[in-house]
């Protein structure tokens, strides 16, 4: 490739990383938590002299009545966060170049176990960034500790895993890799078979594979205590006629201008100077849309949600309804990560309690009536049905379901055995009781 076109693509693909950056403040904010966006506030008053936090803007008062600033109340934390101990290792290890800004860019784009949120066509759609760069980012990323970070399921979190793991079996990775949904099911006769070994060995596999981490990012999560601080507050009216959705303006941080120190530097002749000023400008101007449109997007999202939900909020002892994100990214006409985003972390305050608004999201179950059944339901007629069961022939997977069948409700056996682990309940041969 000639050097002045390879110039040009350089030169295209640092405006489009500086694109995303910009993109990525919006991302961050819009993820997190009041306690998160405090901190990092804080972080951008330090660096932009002109902005100025309202100290009052976030305040909480406690049992004893004392109001502390949120400052007082957070815990500070000893340990570092996933993203933080990732990025240390990028800043040790890479040089800074176009590849490293996507792998900071993917770290941005981890849950709480480690796994990357974003598939892979989706972040080309967004950043129109080319699918080569991405894996190459993601490859650097998968190579970093905790082993396993960085993967988009199960399967591949254990692979990286094995993969990372000098002393694995020559057998777990081909069992993972190939045999996967066979080992799940614990089929180890039809592994044994198609890989040419005993059942021993697949099993001595298993023993193995159990030690693995299915959450690498699990080990940065803390118990410390930890305040909550709800974004959103619901009103029920008296004659329970009209609900209220609105944000919790005492825990939104609201941000000022530094006029009077802008002017002060502003009189300069200094070229260098106005450029610092336009820019700490531009960079406040961008901070404070970010956050006006944060608040909106998270009051868009609790409101369908209260209106989808309005009956449990009537009434909290009522079911909750079935509900997607992409149900109400349909709704509000945003992509489903927008509101994934949203919904992140974030909390809303009723007159009986407070919730996470991951809560109201629950997954719908086949009914032969086709009518919308929730998760919930599904699992507590799975738990009415063990209950009566008798002790010495406790129903399987498979009786469970066509009992279900019978009462409308369409589940497979596999599916039933989920919802049965899910609620903590042993499987028919451990119940079993002579």
């Amino acid at each position: 490739m000639p050097f002045e076109q390879r110039l040009g693509q350089e030169q295209r693909q640092i405006q489009k990383l500086v694109l995303t950056q910009q993109m990525q403040q919006s991302i961050r904010i819009l993820r997190y938590n009041i306690e998160d966006l405090h901190d990092f506030m804080q972080q951008k008053q330090l660096d932009n002299p002109f902005v100025k936090i309202k100290t009052s803007s976030i305040k909480r008062t406690v049992d004893s009545g004392k109001s502390f600033s949120l400052e007082d109340e957070l815990v500070s934390r000893q340990t570092q966060s996933l993203p933080e101990y990732l990025l240390s290792q990028v800043h040790l290890t890479m040089r800074k170049t176009i590849l490293r800004g996507w792998v900071v860019f993917l770290i941005d784009h981890l849950d709480q176990n480690g796994y990357l949120t974003l598939d892979i066509d989706t972040i080309c759609q967004q950043t129109q960034v080319d699918q080569t760069t991405l894996i190459d980012a993601l490859t650097l990323l998968q190579q970093l500790d905790p082993p396993g970070v960085g993967a988009r399921n199960l399967q591949e979190c254990l692979l990286l895993q094995i993969e990372n793991d000098d002393r694995s079996p020559l057998l777990a990775l081909e069992i993972v890799q190939d045999h996967f949904e066979e080992f799940a099911d614990h089929r180890w006769k039809e592994i044994a078979m198609a890989i040419g070994t005993s059942t021993s060995e697949v099993q001595q596999s298993f023993e193995y594979i159990k030690t693995l981490s299915p959450a690498p990012g699990a080990a940065f999560q803390t118990d410390s205590l930890s305040y909550i601080y709800p974004d959103l507050l619901v009103d029920v009216s008296t004659d329970h006629r009209k609900i209220e959705v609105k944000l919790s303006s005492e825990n939104q941080p609201q941000i000022i201008f530094n006029q009077k120190y802008y002017e002060k530097f502003s009189k300069s002749a200094d070229v260098d100077v106005k450029a610092y000023l336009n820019e700490k400008r531009a960079e406040y101007i961008s901070l404070e849309n970010n956050l006006a449109q944060r608040g909106q997007t998270i009051l868009r999202v609790g409101k369908v949600i209260v209106d989808h939900q309005q009956d449990f909020f009537l009434d909290k002892t009522h079911p909750l309804k079935p509900l997607l994100l992409r149900d109400v990214a349909q709704k509000l006409g945003l992509h489903e990560s927008t509101i994934s985003r949203a919904v992140h972390g974030k909390y809303l305050k009723c007159n009986f309690g407070v919730f996470e608004l991951k809560t109201f999201f629950k997954r719908a179950v086949t009914t032969s009536q086709h009518d919308d059944l929730s998760v919930d339901e599904a699992q507590s007629q799975i738990k009415a049905l063990i209950d009566a069961e008798k002790l010495d022939k406790p129903l399987s997977d498979s009786q469970l379901a066509n009992l279900l069948k019978q009462n409308g409700i369409l589940l497979s056996r596999r599916t039933v055995a989920k919802y049965r682990e899910e609620l903590g309940i042993k499987s028919s041969i451990k119940r079993k009781k002579i």
